[in-house]
């Protein structure tokens, strides 16, 4: 049996008291599942769904500890993608990321019921940071670390290859495509509370979404994937303040199921637009700091710093919201939607002043790069001339001893030719 979504039935279920719904023809494939791993289980509880897609998530408490039981929604060849993706994070790069246990027959995962299914070490504690700048900062590094570290991955052979590296220009352009279908749909139901607000406020969005398409063209961007995915790694692409959380051995990465290859700046630029709109303010202080702490663990180059700015600068969170129009217009466009709109319009007018400060720190940044780099040049010359001095003490101790005993040897053969003389 095929796993299927379950929304529907979970929907008609109602209230039923059970947090979190899943099938029983599901529950006895998770138990028939854990028959293949050498773990006695004590109680397994179904922590999260996706019951739109198919997918769950549950916690098990085994004779070895905690674990967590995972059924991945997406088709088996792009889990084992990321599957392939934790495993060489950890045991390759040891980076802070949840083990996979294996199988008794050595496997990292089954396919049952048409989807991938895994056992993974359950990390504990862990623990959201806290929501302010300190916390932001710590997320930041984590991310730049996790990016750094996913770099030379390379898939399994029968696993699809999900790369968004060379997509951007399309997506930009899909964006701006879009932009038309909203006024479009504006205008076909105008009597709806959110319409006349999202015709006033289109054009603004679109036509940044213009110039942010031709800033990509003009860009770096084609000579940065020129690299390969490879090179650039993986982006995580669901990565925020729940999926990166503190433990006792720093920050973990954890819902690694939706890694990508991508130019990794992209992580960063969701998780600062998003911060900002939780803020509903865009504040020059923490973009600063934000990016400051990624750079820490993962360096940013001129190059992709300029990609990032192109990217702050796109509609982001107005595209990421009001998309959702074109499946039920009907319904979406309300007056809660109205209120979103007018919220999103007030914290973009506050992004562009901090933009503009922001968009020379590199410059700045670069600067005191070469001016390390000069002194370090100077301080290993100066080094150098004193190693280079003391040799030459050295050497001189050397001749001078050399000196002295071919003096000593000299009047040595000096009387021995005064006593032949004699």
């Amino acid at each position: 049996m095929l796993i299927e979504p379950w929304l529907e039935e979970e929907l008609l279920r109602g209230d039923t008291g059970e947090e979190f719904y899943v099938p029983d023809y599901i529950i006895k494939m998770a138990e028939d599942v854990l028959k293949h791993y050498s773990l006695s289980v004590k109680s397994m509880t179904c922590i999260t769904t996706k019951s739109d897609k198919g997918g769950a998530i549950w916690k098990l408490e085994t004779d070895a500890g905690p674990k967590s039981l995972k059924l991945l929604h997406r088709r088996p060849t792009r889990s084992m993608f990321s599957l392939g993706a934790q495993e060489y994070l950890v045991n390759v790069q040891k980076a802070n990321v949840p083990p996979l246990v294996k199988t008794k027959d050595g496997e990292d995962y089954l396919i049952m019921g048409g989807k991938c299914w895994f056992v993974a070490e359950w990390i504990e504690p862990l623990y959201p940071v806290t929501k302010d700048l300190e916390g932001a900062k710590h997320l930041c590094r984590a991310l730049g670390e996790f990016h750094r570290l996913s770099q030379g991955y390379v898939p399994p052979a029968k696993s699809e290859l999900p790369s968004r590296l060379y997509k951007w220009p399309k997506n930009y352009q899909k964006v701006i495509d879009k932009m038309d279908w909203f006024r479009n749909l504006a205008n076909a139901y105008s009597e709806m509370p959110a319409s006349s607000l999202l015709l006033s406020v289109v054009d603004q969005f679109e036509e940044q979404a213009k110039r942010g398409l031709e800033a990509l063209n003009q860009s770096s961007y084609n000579e940065l994937t020129k690299l390969g995915n490879e090179a650039w790694g993986l982006v995580h692409q669901d990565y925020g303040w729940s999926n990166g959380q503190m433990g006792e051995n720093g920050m973990w990465v954890i819902d690694l199921d939706g890694v990508a290859y991508d130019i990794p700046i992209r992580d960063l630029r969701k998780l600062i637009t998003g911060t900002m709109a939780d803020l509903y303010t865009w504040d020059v202080t923490w973009v600063r700091e934000m990016i400051k702490a990624y750079h820490e663990a993962n360096p940013i180059s001129k190059e992709l710093y300029e990609i990032l700015m192109i990217d702050l600068a796109m509609p982001n969170e107005f595209y990421k919201n009001v998309k959702e129009v074109v499946y039920e217009p009907e319904v979406f466009l309300n007056e809660e939607t109205a209120a979103m709109i007018n919220t999103i319009v007030e914290t973009d007018k506050t992004k562009w002043p901090v933009l503009e400060q922001i968009k020379n720190d590199w410059g700045k940044v670069e600067r005191t790069k070469e001016s390390r780099s000069r002194e370090e040049s100077k301080q290993e010359k100066q080094e150098k001339q004193e190693k280079q001095v003391k040799q030459e003490g050295r050497n001189m101790d050397k001749r001078n001893k050399e000196d002295g005993k071919s003096k000593k040897n000299e009047k040595k053969n000096n009387k021995k030719d005064g006593k032949k003389k004699k």
